[in-house]
């Protein structure tokens, strides 16, 4: 098949195109980074795009974007982005961006690490191109640690979470008492219902303090997924 690679390493860049030429396909282009990207992509048509998800200028998420702004200018194409390790948000977009494909086009999100089981990684770029979708196992795993956190989250009524946000910012139950004009034994109700919602048994160890991190955690998610859709990605 007909291939474009854009990575910035060139030793892994080079090990890229001599791997996939030894397995008979064929390198339309080879960049070191975004620049003159899309128009590569309209002079060679490939039939399928790797990209790396860090790349010049700063190293962060232009490889990210380049592969977002190839799934609307190209959505037929198949798209393979590879990470040093796992980065979650940018899976998630890449995956939310596929499934708002009307053609659903392939992608591919691999480990870095997995190049070098080149059988194995030669197998993954084929089935992308022919169509499936392939995700690393680590990412498949922390995507739905990421998944079952928030839903836990989501089991909270509206006093549940205001009171778990008391508990996050260090508040005795006395204090969320007052604070909330209720009873200390309401308080302990709603705490109790809090820890069994997000699934934390007594043998967990602090279950109070493990709660303040679900909801740190939880509140850092929504925060980056409402920066996200206002474009500050």
């Amino acid at each position: 098949m007909r291939i474009l690679i854009c990575e910035d390493s060139v030793l892994l860049r080079e090990g890229l195109v001599r791997l996939l030429e030894d397995a008979g396909h064929e390198v339309v282009a080879a960049l070191p980074d975004t620049d003159g990207l899309m128009d590569a992509v309209t002079e060679s048509d490939p039939e399928l795009c790797i990209l790396d998800v860090r790349l010049p200028p700063t190293f962060t998420d232009e490889g990210i974007r380049a592969a977002l702004a190839l799934r609307a200018g190209h959505p037929t194409l198949p798209l393979l982005v590879l990470s040093q390790y796992v980065e979650e948000r940018y899976a998630s977009d890449l995956i939310a961006a596929q499934s708002g494909s009307a053609q659903g086009a392939a992608l591919g999100y691999l480990l870095k690490d997995r190049v070098a089981d080149v059988a194995e990684f030669v197998e993954s770029v084929e089935r992308i191109a022919s169509g499936a979708t392939v995700l690393d196992p680590e990412v498949v795993a922390q995507l739905l640690t990421r998944r079952n956190r928030d839903e836990r989250m989501l089991r909270l009524t509206e006093r549940e979470r205001t009171v778990l946000a008391l508990i996050a910012e260090g508040k005795s139950n006395s204090a969320i008492a007052g604070l909330l004009f209720l009873s200390e034994a309401s308080v302990e109700k709603h705490i109790t219902a809090i820890f069994q919602k997000l699934g934390l048994d007594p043998e967990d160890g602090n279950r109070r303090v493990l709660a303040a991190l679900a909801h740190i955690d939880n509140t850092q998610n929504t925060n980056n997924q409402n920066t996200r859709d206002q474009g500050g990605l």
